[in-house]
């Protein structure tokens, strides 16, 4: 399994493309509400990305069970955890949650994030799925250090969200990440410290929680993309981009303009 490690040139473009992904999902923040089609939303995202110099990453993108991506986000409303197709039938509601995921090219590196959207008024128990998720990447990133290995994110993640009754969904993982927007190695949501692969200085991963309100159970939708939770409960999914560092991970992506948007700042 070759691990390609970054210069520190190689993670500056990282960087550039990563903070691209957390410009567009800024921008796609101020048109996610009641009434707005998850198509509008890919033709915002396709028409930012591309007038910033990149392509937009997940369009073309090639599926082992079907055809290839038709957009250039994902949007996953509700019980979809990820790899929702954006359509011109799918409305947002008040009260939904949409996970939007992202990717960028630039100047031959690759960014890639995702942001779990609130739409119009959501219950008190969606919210904190939410906030526990964002905490749980936020506690994996912690522990993403040289030296550490990827069961310390797996099991930080895993501990954290099942101690709230949540579940972690274990068919789906983070990645590396670099000139391919997936490189090895994978980074499992569940796991136990000390196993797995030691983290090194250089290395580029997405960290990805994907957690469900309900049972973890999921499913292959008849687009053969979409991936749903099996009890139609919502799911949330928010991802940053790191490069590992000794003493503390950098983040390369960003949540902080999305988060301007949505608190009016």
């Amino acid at each position: 399994m070759a691990i390609f490690l970054k210069t520190e040139d190689e993670i500056e473009l990282m960087r550039k493309a990563n903070q691209l992904v957390g410009l567009t999902l800024a921008e796609l923040a101020k048109n996610i509400k009641p009434g707005v089609t998850t198509l509008q939303l890919d033709k915002i995202a396709e028409e930012f990305i591309r007038d910033h110099g990149a392509i937009p990453t997940f369009k073309n993108f090639p599926n082992p069970f079907g055809g290839p991506f038709p957009a250039s986000i994902c949007t996953s409303v509700n019980d979809v955890v990820v790899h929702g197709i954006p359509d011109k039938n799918t409305v947002l509601h008040d009260g939904d949650v949409i996970s939007v995921d992202c990717g960028t090219l630039l100047a031959g590196y690759n960014g890639d994030s995702a942001y779990t959207f609130q739409v119009g008024e959501v219950s008190d128990e969606v919210k904190t799925l939410l906030s526990v998720t964002k905490e749980s990447l936020y506690k994996a990133i912690e522990c993403s250090v040289a030296g550490n290995h990827l069961g310390d994110i797996g099991q930080t993640v895993q501990d954290y969200c099942e101690s709230h009754g949540y579940g972690i969904v274990r068919e789906l993982t983070g990645h590396g990440i670099g000139k391919e927007m997936h490189e090895n190695p994978q980074v499992p949501n569940y796991g136990r410290r000390g196993n797995g692969t030691k983290l090194k200085a250089g290395m580029c991963i997405a960290i990805e929680p994907m957690v469900t309100l309900g049972a973890r159970n999921i499913y292959l939708a008849k687009d053969k993309w979409s991936i749903k939770t099996r009890d139609g409960k919502p799911a949330a999914h928010f991802e940053h981009t790191v490069a590992i560092r000794k003493g503390k991970a950098e983040i390369l992506s960003t949540f902080e303009e999305i988060e301007r948007v949505l608190n009016n700042i």
